[in-house]
């Protein structure tokens, strides 16, 4: 077996190797700081490549990974409820359906007005949907008491008694529960006003406390009924997988340039406002933190490397006596500089690896983001390209910090070397 390592392993990295056992308590020492750095670095970042795609699959799955609506929708005022909305085509709804990739269409009318439970009001920010519209939503929505809207075409379905979800807070500031009657009053299309009364299905929060106290759901045919109008607000398309959001698109600007409405399909991203702010903040913290990171290695290591320089000066004096070239004393430096971030980085990524799967056994919860009430499951991705890079870098931070330390050492005269004590 020994045989068998010196064939594998160079001589030039044994000797490196035996160098560092000189001095195992500074050695270790140095060790335990590249580990430390690197498990922060990956477990940070890993942190926060969770943190990214919860938001990107709560926004896609809240509006829809592509929405299709009129040109301008998301930036021109409506002076009348549907004044920027359109007639849903059966025709495109069948032909986007008909991708493999597409998980479901959801229409829905977007609208305003004032709700009563006959003693209060308040305003509310109305959305009419289908039932298969929670569906998709997944568990980003949470329904604290009753259920989510019914399928309509259902025998059990009763017209006499249409269906609302209001938000958690908006159903306690009108105290009313599951079962209770409230009235809707809207502007139509027309300029009139319209009220009807809609029986409280279910009961939601987002976790965004200010849409709780004003968001509430009804289906889509009784929004059009209310507002008096056969159109729609936007098209959504849910997906299966995110990443194929842009070559679905290319697909659906083709349908929708051959479509006989004047439409346009907007991208999740370029509505996720919360999500690109967050994703901002957190590259500038995380960037910070490891510059911080970085630079604590690079002192450490170079106290580390000029400690053994400057006890090592005789053997160095003794080297450039015998012929070795300044080059070639650094590279050996260099050498047990790179077998630290090698040792430190292994231990650093696989404490990064079980931290990641003991947080997949043990559930710890964090506390409520800012804006939210909810918190949600403290979850750490373990990506190898991310621990790749943060050894790559510690590993080029070592050998920089060697070659200077090295270089102050084999500059010395070779009689001056020799007599060092």
């Amino acid at each position: 077996m020994g045989k068998l390592i010196n064939h594998i392993v160079p001589d030039s990295v044994r000797l490196a190797w035996l160098n560092l056992r000189r001095n195992q308590r500074r050695t270790s020492l140095s060790v335990l700081i590249i580990s430390i750095t690197v498990f922060a670095m990956t477990s940070t970042g890993g942190f926060g490549l969770y943190t990214y795609k919860s938001l990107k699959e709560a926004t896609a799955r809240d509006i829809g990974h592509m929405i299709i609506s009129t040109p301008g929708y998301f930036e021109k005022e409506e002076e009348v409820p549907l004044a920027n909305g359109f007639k849903p085509s059966a025709t495109l709804i069948r032909q986007l359906m008909a991708f493999d990739t597409v998980r479901g269409v959801q229409p829905s009318v977007e609208f305003t007005g004032l709700i009563s439970n006959g003693s209060k009001s308040s305003i509310y920010i109305g959305r009419g949907v289908n039932d298969r519209e929670f569906d998709m939503k997944g568990p980003f929505i949470d329904v604290k008491e009753g259920r989510t809207l019914s399928n309509i075409r259902s025998p059990r379905y009763d017209v006499t008694a249409p269906e609302v979800m209001l938000g958690v807070d908006l159903a306690r500031n009108l105290s009313v529960t599951i079962g209770d009657w409230v009235t809707l009053l809207a502007t139509t299309t027309d300029g009139a006003l319209n009220a009807f009364d809609f029986k409280v299905r279910g009961i939601y929060s987002t976790g965004v406390p200010e849409i709780d106290k004003r968001q509430l759901y009804i289906h889509i045919d009784s929004a059009q009924e209310l507002l008096n109008s056969d159109k729609v607000s936007t098209i959504s398309v849910f997906l299966f997988d995110l990443e194929q959001t842009a070559s679905v698109q290319q697909h659906v600007n083709q349908l929708i340039r051959n479509s006989e409405q004047d439409l346009q399909v907007t991208p999740w991203h370029q509505r996720a406002f919360y999500y690109q702010n967050v994703k901002s903040l957190y590259d500038r913290i995380f960037g910070i933190i490891g510059s911080i990171m970085a630079l604590v290695v690079f002192v450490s290591l170079f106290n580390t490397m000029t400690m053994s320089v400057t006890e090592r000066t005789r053997e160095i004096g003794t080297l450039a006596a015998l012929g070795s070239y300044p080059n070639e004393i650094i590279a050996g430096f260099m050498r047990e500089s790179g077998l630290l971030a090698l040792i430190g980085s292994l231990i650093g990524i696989t404490a990064a690896a079980l931290l990641s799967v003991f947080l997949m056994v043990f559930e710890f919860n964090m506390p409520p983001p800012p804006g939210m009430n909810q918190g949600y499951p403290l979850t750490i991705y373990f990506s190898y390209p991310l621990a790749i890079s943060a050894a790559i870098g510690v590993l080029l931070v070592c050998l920089t910090a060697a070659y200077f330390s090295a270089r102050n050492g084999v500059n010395k005269p070779i009689t001056e070397a020799l007599i060092h004590v």
